[in-house]
């Protein structure tokens, strides 16, 4: 028996920016962490590797208020043209 067809859901409206942030702050952690504690000489790439992943969350949060700004809400949307 086959179902019965179901309109696709509304996209959910989220806070990416929220999101990007939380991710960068616990790089932040985690390199506060490693400051502390200071490993050894052979895993000081776990440092660098925290400072990147701050950098890159520094990217995300300006990309993604770049994206938001950009995007019309629904009802300012371009209407495609007919075929």
């Amino acid at each position: 028996m086959k179902q019965a067809w179901r309109p696709d859901p509304e996209p959910l409206e989220t806070n990416d920016r929220a999101a990007v942030l939380g991710g960068t702050a616990l790089w932040a952690v985690g390199l506060v962490v490693l400051l502390i504690a200071r490993p050894g000489p052979d895993h000081a790439w776990w440092i660098w590797t925290c400072a990147t992943g701050i950098v890159f969350g520094g990217f995300g949060y300006w990309f993604v208020g770049r994206r938001s700004r950009k995007r019309l809400p629904a009802d300012e949307a371009p209407v495609e043209p007919p075929i």
